[in-house]
């Protein structure tokens, strides 16, 4: 056979049981995911901030760079609501290089799977508890979700995996909000039909069970630039991108129509230093629209300690070595200017 099956890795119920949330953690989780409704609904007028390394490669790096941004979230929590984009599973074009945390916790060993779902439930908890700031992470693998299911206060379906039934399905099974990127080539009516299949109901088959789901109302979308035919990539960020999407929204009979711009990929074409003016020219098009400045609720921004990105084997401290990043004195200058810059 072409499988070989190692061993048998525990279900999500025990290690939820071995690695359990504490009740003060509990408290926060329950009130920032009130907060993260209240943007995606439209009963908060904050600004949704989603901020972080492309991938979280590093426990003590990740954790200095989350205690930054929770010193900024205490000065613009008027303002802002930072998550921070703690992603532990990577897609990979060619199915090659590093595949993230949950792969392996240490980029310059072996693949361990068990070891990767234990240090990515810890990463997580540890920064709700050190921090105050509850996470996201992109769903690379529906099934894994549920190890993570009570930690998570925001998940995103990445640019590859939109179109993707279990996907759609396992979002409609969420009561925290989450994103559907546009797809690679960038067409907004598959990333819409995301949307409308993630809000509805549905019965399938999860992790071995027969399941039935309520919908997600709190689904909407991310814009995050495409790649024509020629390889090159096409921004989405613009006005009248914007526009349209707002557009396409009204033609549906969708629950809480919202967007989130990503500000890196292939709306930067991963010129990381671009994602400052592709904020602030989302935040111009808020003020110059009043339909925009409802719809559009927030950002994504790839950030670490260290811009720009290395080899795994470089090991620089807080440097990203999956895409490049904005480095930590340009983010948080941009985390205030945001706050100062809003309607």
């Amino acid at each position: 056979m072409s499988f070989n099956f190692i061993r048998k890795l525990p279900v999500p119920k025990d290690i939820k049981e071995a690695y359990p949330l504490s009740s003060e953690s509990l408290l926060i989780k329950e009130k920032r995911d009130a907060e993260l409704k209240n943007i995606i609904t439209g009963n908060s007028d904050k600004f949704l901030v989603i901020v972080g390394p492309c991938s979280a490669d590093n426990e003590d790096s990740v954790m200095d760079y989350t205690l930054r941004l929770a010193k900024v979230q205490e000065k613009v929590a008027d303002k802002l609501l930072i998550v921070p984009r703690i992603y532990t599973n990577k897609p990979r074009t060619t199915g090659e290089g590093y595949k993230g945390m949950l792969h392996q916790p240490d980029p310059t060993k072996e693949s361990d799977l068990l070891a990767g779902i234990i240090a990515i439930r810890k990463l997580h908890m540890d920064i709700i508890n050190s921090t105050g700031l509850t996470t996201s992470d992109e769903m690379l693998y529906p099934e894994n979700y549920w190890y993570l299911a009570d930690i998570l206060s925001y998940v995103a379906v990445g640019a590859r995996s939109v179109e993707d039934q279990q996907h759609r399905l396992t979002v409609s099974g969420m009561n925290i909000p989450a994103g559907m990127k546009n797809p690679t080539s960038g067409d907004y009516t598959v990333m819409l039909n995301s949307v409308v299949a993630a809000q509805g109901a549905h019965s399938f088959i999860y992790r071995g069970w027969e399941v039935t789901t309520d919908g997600n109302p709190l689904t909407h979308t991310i814009l995050r630039g495409a790649v024509n035919k020629h390889g090159q990539a096409i921004p989405n960020y613009h006005y009248e991108d914007l526009i349209r999407l707002h557009d396409m929204y009204a033609a549906k009979n969708l629950a809480n129509p919202a967007c989130i711009v990503d500000a890196n990929h292939s709306n930067s074409n991963k010129q990381y230093k671009e994602q400052i003016r592709i904020v602030k020219e989302v935040l111009h098009s808020r003020r110059h629209s009043a339909d925009l400045n409802k719809l559009v609720k927030g950002v994504m921004i790839e950030s670490y300690i260290e811009e720009g990105n290395q080899k795994v084997t470089d090991c620089v401290y807080g440097k990203s070595i999956t895409d490049p990043c904005l480095g930590w004195n340009d983010t948080e200058k941009l985390l205030y200017d945001i706050a100062e810059n809003l309607v």
